[in-house]
């Protein structure tokens, strides 16, 4: 039986890649919807998907991948609440906003309110969106009811805290149902959340690996659009290879937090065409290189276009001109982006003491020494970045972040009121 209409819609609607599903479990999906309508001609049962949402959702449910659990990745939560409890309330800014897309039956929205409740967070502090394009999922998630198969963390002692027992369920605590606002939204439809934004963090896991390539450069573009300048994305772990913009890492390789890249001021002259800069020496064959990150097992409102990495061949190529900043930030941003943080960092390095004292590469470089778990280098270039301009309030903001990441709740409650101030100046001016 052909069903390449039907998989052509799904592909159109949802940006479905059939090869990571694999076609045969598709087509299986297809004939079980084909045979529920009582339909044998599949190109017929395509026409009616094209006239009928009701049966295009109901494919789709069939479909889609909507498996998920309380506090997958733990670490994750910590590091958004740390955030959300590092920006708020900060003067001039809404409460934080919180984008969980797709969101499936609602474990990682009720999560991430669970965290920013534990971290002492008020609910006016905060808010959180969650959507999907799976109808059943969210009315799943809207009840709230969950089985033991919900539960897979190894620390389960939020069960007490957030849930009740009805019968062999667990029901989420109102409080926590309260902080989610679930919504049907396709992200692949430009319409959609066109009237919500800017967010601080956006969760988007596991989404974009089932995609074809053209279906993740406009859910790029979404997230893009989706996000606060200072904004976070959060993927999953297979996921940060796959963007094409100007991304680094917002915290430890282990987090899969994101955020945009170092920009230079508007002002600054736009480049000339130059040679990259070299990248270091490929390694030879069977050297063992030293990985970035652990193995793996969602501004303006276009996404600034993709800086090629220079193959291999032009490592050590020398160069025709001496960098500018520019040439340095949009390498080291292009490696950054690749994962490979080692060096990107090893480039900055190596330039730094070429270029003018810049703000915007300590910061830079105090992200990826951060990515790569130096918090004590991190720390150092912040400073770099602080003295250079004092009013650089993500710096400010990422010193905060690291402070509460080390216990010192005084010093990241320091560093968060010289970032309110900044903000408070600069929404007065």
């Amino acid at each position: 039986m052909n069903v390449d209409a039907a998989v052509t819609i799904l592909r159109d609607w949802i940006g479905l890649d059939a090869a990571t599903i694999g076609v045969p479990a598709l087509a299986r999906a297809i004939r079980g919807r084909m045979e529920a309508v009582k339909m044998t001609d599949p190109e017929a049962y395509a026409s009616v998907v094209r006239g009928d949402p009701a049966e295009r959702d109901r494919l789709v449910e069939d479909v889609i991948v909507a498996e998920s659990w309380f506090f997958r990745d733990r670490q994750v939560f910590e590091f958004v609440a740390d955030v959300a409890a590092t920006r708020a309330p900060l003067p001039g800014r809404s409460p934080v906003r919180i984008l969980c897309a797709p969101c499936a039956s609602g474990e990682e929205p009720y999560s991430v309110a669970m965290a920013l409740l534990d971290a002492g967070l008020q609910p006016m502090q905060f808010s959180i969106d969650a959507v999907d394009v799976s109808r059943a999922a969210l009315e799943r998630a809207r009840r709230g009811r969950y089985s033991a198969n919900a539960f897979r963390n190894a620390d389960s002692s939020f069960r007490d805290r957030w849930f009740g027992t009805e019968g062999a369920a667990a029901v989420i605590d109102e409080r926590v149902r309260n902080c989610v606002r679930f919504d049907w939204a396709n992200l692949l439809d430009d319409k959609s959340l066109i009237d919500r934004g800017p967010y601080d963090v956006v969760f988007c896991r596991n989404l974009l690996i089932y995609l074809t390539a053209e279906a993740r450069g406009r859910m790029e573009r979404t997230l893009d659009r989706l996000l606060r300048a200072d904004g976070i994305l959060v993927l999953g772990a297979a996921e940060p290879p796959i963007l094409r913009g100007d991304w680094i890492p917002a915290g430890a390789a282990s987090l899969f937090a994101l955020r945009r890249g170092v920009h230079l001021h508007a002002a600054a002259a736009p480049p000339a065409a130059r040679p990259p800069l070299p990248s270091p020496a490929p390694a030879k064959p069977g050297a063992v290189t030293r990985p970035t990150s652990p193995p793996t097992g969602s501004s303006p409102p276009m996404i600034a276009a993709p800086v090629v990495v220079p193959a291999p061949a032009a490592a050590g190529r020398p160069l025709e001109q001496a960098p500018t900043l520019r040439d340095v930030l949009e390498q080291a941003g292009a490696l950054a982006n690749a994962r490979r943080h080692l060096e990107a960092l090893e480039l900055c390095e190596r330039h730094r003491a070429a270029l003018p004292p810049s703000p915007e590469l300590f910061f830079l470089m105090g992200m990826l020494h951060q990515s790569l778990g130096d918090l004590d280098r991190a720390e150092g270039c912040l400073h770099k970045t602080l003295y250079l301009d004092a009013a650089h309030e993500e710096a400010l903001l990422a010193l905060a972040l690291l402070a509460r990441q080390r216990g010192d709740t005084r010093m990241a409650e320091t560093y968060r009121q010289s970032a309110a101030r900044v903000f408070a100046r600069k929404a007065s001016s």
